[in-house]
């Protein structure tokens, strides 16, 4: 089968156009136009990922965060480089699906509620038509920390960074989240009458002017987004029976998370 048959269902579930303006999203390394008989989901696309996919004889990577960030000056041989000249050489394509597969309903926000239990949830920050990114919803009112234990489990983390003034026995009910490098909508999460924030990559100054403002929140990393991994394969594998499709999907094992804690 054609790898661009593989890209027009998932297109039909989450569209290209609900990606924020500027962002990078669709093929990216490649063509669509082949027969293709392996398809693997990954986070990102480093070097122990194109190692993987050429173990494994891929045809397609669909990809969250896409592999071309910013502009080339030259295709030299450097180690950054050699991850897109190895992808070439095996004429393996790429496909990225970033900020819509944040935005689209039941997307990576929502899978993120389903796991954290956070309910009755709506748009955090709207974007265009109905859609937007990041969700807000309720728990059950808890305290802080008991919460933020629970992210730390579900995501099978060894720390989270909090925003909080301690010690803090604050109970919290409502929570914003949104997947990513999302601080930017932290005062979105505050008109959304949120008592908690969670996002990654939360900056110093950003974190106190959240406090003055009464804004609790989690930071767990962006890598938290590796969820996006084992629900595109899950739902690649639904299309896969439906649609009679000849192809093996598999899921990139590569650990592309740069961070460790002591």
């Amino acid at each position: 089968m054609k790898a661009s048959q593989v890209i027009k269902r998932y297109e039909a579930y989450c569209p290209q156009d609900l990606s924020m303006e500027g962002d990078i999203s669709g093929l990216q390394i490649g063509t669509l136009d082949k027969d293709i008989k392996t398809i693997m989901v990954a986070l990102d696309i480093r070097e122990e990922t194109v190692a993987e996919a050429i173990q494994k004889q891929v045809d397609l990577i669909i990809v969250k965060h896409a592999p071309i960030f910013r502009p080339l000056k030259n295709l030299v041989a450097s180690p950054q480089n050699k991850i897109y000249l190895d992808l070439v050489k095996h004429d393996i394509a790429v496909y990225v699906s970033h900020t819509n597969i944040d935005i689209v309903p039941d997307g990576l926000n929502d899978w993120f509620c389903d796991l954290l239990d956070i309910k009755d949830t709506s748009i955090l920050s709207p974007t265009k038509d109905s859609f937007g990114i990041g969700r807000v919803g309720t728990v059950e009112a808890q305290d802080f920390q008991s919460f933020a234990k629970k992210v730390k489990q579900v995501f099978s983390l060894d720390s989270v960074r909090l925003v909080a003034y301690q010690p803090t026995t604050k109970l919290i009910s409502r929570v914003a989240i949104c997947g990513g490098s999302a601080q930017s909508f932290y005062k979105d999460a505050l008109r959304a009458g949120a008592d908690v924030f969670i996002t990654g990559d939360i900056y110093y100054h950003t974190a106190q002017e959240m406090l003055t403002d009464g804004l609790l929140a989690i930071d767990p990393g962006h890598h938290i987004e590796v969820l996006f991994v084992s629900k595109v394969a899950e739902k690649l594998r639904q299309w896969q029976v439906e649609n009679d499709w000849d192809v093996s999907i598999v899921e990139s094992t590569a650990n592309t998370n740069p961070f460790f804690h002591l």
